[in-house]
């Protein structure tokens, strides 16, 4: 290991661990600022506020690391830059195809821990914090995500919601519900469910199965009422999102979703977003190189921050266009989650080797 690189990588992870730590420090005061307007229903106090919004630190780290690298690349390359002494191992005969090269293997180091704590440490963190969040409002509802669907207690009814859309109607539900000895009633089956205010939702296509001693009664009916401590919001914070799953879960919950022939978009876009994320640190840390060597006049090193920040916003703002189009078009998710990190490579790419072919024809013409 070289003498320039180990500079490079203390110099590079060090200014992205400091940017890492104040992007955390931003989310976390969104994330207060947003619970502290549940500060005080049921028992959500303060120092349980303040422990969610820490277990919801490790979800952030996965998220925002690829533009943390990008903006650690940059703070860099660019305090080198203006300190002259990127110039002095650029004429010792540091290109910057191997600043590249340098860049990709600390970005590949920074991929396996990205990769590693999102699967182990993250989803982990996320459990538990929903599992805090539904705790402090004092509701009689647990629940769990399970390849069968969405399972939860209320009361003395077990619910199984096989898929939520976007507008929060549930699909295909099923109500198990007991009497206190705990001896099964009824059977409620629903096409779908929608909430109407004060605990009801209207149900679809019912159909009821009771359980008397003498005889089962099965009863079907166009609509009906069922009245539940579970609401949009409450579902919301027990519900895994498909970001948030691990990809065992995720590669398991689309196997069961193609058997019985539904929906995965959602969450083969999410596996493959998991799975290339590394990779995005990667080609995020190539694409700060070429706007961080910018001549002094182009702005500071405050000035390539902004700038970093900027292209940060434009890549999220590509993903999850392209995420939206995707399910709305019924795109290749592989293909979907390929676009942005092509897009940004080949740009990088060819930023770098530009100014590569520039530098020596500037050379060329000084000799």
């Amino acid at each position: 290991m070289s003498i320039v690189f180990r500079y490079l990588a203390r110099e590079i992870g060090a200014a992205t661990l400091l940017l890492l730590l104040a992007l955390l420090a931003l989310f976390s005061l969104f994330d207060l600022i947003r619970e502290l307007g549940d500060l005080g229903k049921g028992s959500y106090t303060l120092p349980r506020v303040l422990m969610y919004v820490g277990l919801s630190l490790p979800g952030h780290v996965v998220s925002i690391f690829p533009v943390a690298a990008l903006l650690g690349t940059l703070f860099a390359v660019s305090r080198l830059s203006t300190q002259s002494e990127l110039n002095v191992l650029r004429s010792s005969g540091l290109s910057l195809t191997r600043l590249a090269g340098i860049a990709t293997v600390i970005g590949v180091v920074f991929s396996v821990f990205v990769f590693v704590f999102g699967e182990l440490v993250t989803p982990a963190a996320d459990d538990a914090a929903r599992k805090l969040r539904v705790a402090a409002a004092n509701t009689n509802v647990v629940g769990q995500h399970f390849r069968s669907g969405f399972w939860a207690k209320d009361e003395r009814a077990f619910v199984n919601i096989l898929n939520v859309t976007t507008d929060s109607e549930l699909l295909d539900v099923r109500i198990f519900e007991f009497d206190p000895a705990f001896k099964l009633q009824t059977i409620t089956f629903a096409r779908s469910a929608k909430f109407q205010g004060d605990g009801v939702w209207a149900l679809k296509w019912v159909e009821r199965t009771t359980f008397a001693s003498e005889a089962v009664k099965i009863e079907k009916f166009a609509d009906s009422t069922w009245k539940s401590a579970l609401t949009p919001g409450l579902l919301s914070a027990l519900r895994v999102q498909p970001h948030q799953m691990s990809l065992v879960n995720l590669y398991a919950y689309v196997s069961h979703q193609r058997e019985n022939k539904l929906s995965t978009a959602r969450y083969e876009l999410a596996f493959w977003n998991k799975l290339l994320q590394p990779v995005s640190v990667v080609v995020m840390m190539l694409l700060g190189i070429p706007f961080a060597i910018q001549s002094s006049r182009s702005g500071g090193v405050g000035g390539k921050l902004m700038l970093g920040i900027m292209i940060g916003i434009a890549g999220y703002f590509v993903n999850q266009l392209v995420a939206h189009l995707t399910v709305l078009n019924e795109w290749p998710p592989l293909a979907a989650s390929l676009f942005p990190l092509c897009l940004f490579f080949l740009v990088a790419a060819g930023l770098i080797l530009g100014k590569e072919y520039a530098a020596r024809m500037r050379r060329l013409v000084g000799s």
